[in-house]
């Protein structure tokens, strides 16, 4: 077959699937090789945290930037191609070897390595959205609260045992919503209108729909829209709604439930009373006030052609 993305660097976290990552980047290649027999492929495997940020901001020259990992250096690869000008950017794919992969899921990639190459083999690049937040950006998401808390927690729990995925993150949310169940006061500014104050126990920016390892928190959101899709939940409400919430977020069906609001918008500008647990992407951030931004059209993201097999591999 002929190669469809020119030359390829490829970054692997060698650390991925509990440190079979070199060895999965071996098997990519091969893979990839032997579909596209005249493609042109590097490999790099990154050596420290944000290592894939510099080797992603050094791509310019390749027609296509593949990472092999989770939500992690996705997040690191996708700030350094955003320090690149933009006509020199490469189309940005991913192999999902993570322990969540929500930002491939919100492509379509399918699981497997194997079928994951051959839907990069025949993928569009379609120029697609990034968030901003602080002076950092993000592929999928940003969170406020109890699901900000459970998502830094899960990257703890995963350390610690090596579990991954939504039982992992279940597990997380059951002992944060135990132990750290709380409310945040803040001031809100969509889109430079007037500021209002409201509390949130949770609050999802989303620039895809998944988090938390395949949590549909934002059913309707799209990559390429040029828009966040936003999930709040408010209080008063009590552990077991908060916990009802987070089931029924699995599959989507959350957002017509009391106490949950959703909304769309370009910039937002949150100021809260007291610093609550943040995180993008699964990276921590500190801090009252965020301001927010959809990057429209920033990268060409890779998105695979649709056909049952790989149907049946996403998820």
């Amino acid at each position: 077959m002929a190669c469809g993305l020119g030359s390829i660097l490829l970054i692997a976290n060698p650390t991925s699937q509990n440190g079979r990552g070199s060895r999965l980047a071996e098997q990519a290649v091969e893979q990839l090789f032997t579909l596209m027999s005249d493609c042109s492929i590097e490999v790099l495997l990154t050596k420290h945290a944000r290592h894939a940020t510099h080797l992603a901001a050094e791509s310019n020259g390749y027609d296509a930037l593949i990472v092999l990992g989770g939500d992690g250096v996705v997040h690191e690869a996708v700030n350094g191609l955003m320090q690149l000008p933009k006509d020199e950017r490469p189309a940005f794919g991913v192999i999902p070897t993570g322990s969540g992969n929500d930002f491939a899921k919100a492509l379509g990639m399918p699981r497997s390595l194997e079928n994951a190459c051959a839907a990069l083999c025949t993928a569009e690049a379609r120029w697609s959205d990034v968030g901003w937040v602080n002076g950092r950006y993000f592929a999928e998401t940003l969170s406020f609260g109890l699901d900000a808390a459970i998502a830094l927690d899960t990257v703890e729990r995963r350390k610690r045992t090596g579990r991954k995925g939504v039982f992992l993150y279940g597990e997380s949310a059951i002992h944060q919503v135990k132990n750290n169940f709380r409310f945040y006061d803040y001031s809100l500014q969509v889109d430079g209108g007037d500021p209002h104050r409201s509390r949130s126990i949770t609050f999802a920016v989303q620039n895809g729909p998944y988090y938390g390892g395949g949590f549909d928190i934002c059913p309707e959101a799209k990559l390429d829209d040029g828009l966040f899709d936003v999930c709040i939940s408010h209080p008063p409400v009590t552990r077991t709604y908060a916990a009802l919430a987070f089931m029924r977020a699995k599959s989507g069906k959350h957002t017509g439930m009391r106490k949950i609001e959703m909304f769309r918008a370009k910039t937002l500008t949150i100021d809260f009373d007291e610093e609550p647990p943040a995180q993008t992407d699964g990276e921590l951030l500190e801090g009252t006030h965020f301001e927010a931004r959809v990057e429209p059209e920033a990268i060409r993201f890779l998105y695979p052609q649709r056909h049952p097999m790989q149907e049946e591999d996403c998820g």
